[in-house]
């Protein structure tokens, strides 16, 4: 490799560690030179400049509840509650055709496994739906365990079935909402929903395993 070829990655890696060490509320802007370095600045670009930056990473707007939500965090620590909906989640699974690793991960996610969760948006249940999301899959009442675990995992059959069975779109869908993905065609540039994927699929993989020794135990 030439010199200069690594003094522009080492540029581009140190531009790059300091834009994603940023802790501002606002988006990060990128823009690369003819001769391959770029810039990361979380400073929006303004005059002749600006038409050279594109966005690299758009950040979410600050979490403020909804006009009349009353965010209810998750309380119950019971280890319990970690068994308490098997039933609903294998019926889930079974109808759905959707992995039971992958409903688990999104219950941990998203309630920790607590059905009377509202979020600051308003989402609610163990696999907080919306409200309008709730009605789209026939859900009466989402602090029903059954019916959540019900709606929220045929919402993630209609994802993937969106989505051609991609299961980080699915998720992405499930988080960012469905006209997100499709507006981005693909992974929204959203960093609370990069981290969400991660955790959703870090789960997946630990459920997943954790059944695959189970299994093999009882040969």
């Amino acid at each position: 490799m030439k010199q200069g070829s690594k003094n522009k990655t080492l540029i581009f890696l140190l531009v790059a560690a300091f834009a994603f060490s940023i802790d501002a509320r606002g988006d990060i802007y990128t823009k690369k030179e003819k001769d391959g370095t770029v810039h990361f600045t979380n400073i929006k670009p303004r005059g002749k400049d600006r038409q050279k930056f594109k966005v690299y990473l758009k950040t979410p707007p600050r979490r403020k509840a909804r006009p009349g939500v009353v965010p209810v965090p998750a309380r119950d620590k019971n280890p319990a509650r970690y068994s308490r909906y098997d039933a609903s989640i294998d019926e889930a699974s079974r109808t759905f055709s959707v992995p039971v690793a992958f409903i688990r991960a999104v219950i941990r996610v998203e309630s920790d496994y607590n059905p009377d969760v509202v979020s600051w948006a308003g989402a609610q249940g163990l696999m907080q739906l919306m409200p309008a999301t709730a009605r789209r899959m026939n859900v009466n009442d989402p602090f029903d365990p059954h019916q959540n675990i019900m709606g929220g995992t045929r919402y993630l059959r209609y994802l993937a079935n969106m989505f051609g069975g991609d299961m980080v779109l699915t998720i992405a869908g499930y988080h960012a909402g469905e006209g997100a993905v499709t507006k981005y065609g693909g992974v929204p540039p959203y960093s609370m929903t990069h981290g969400y994927i991660k955790k959703v699929l870090d789960f997946y993989n630990r459920f997943k395993r954790k059944q695959s020794d189970s299994s093999t135990a009882s040969r």
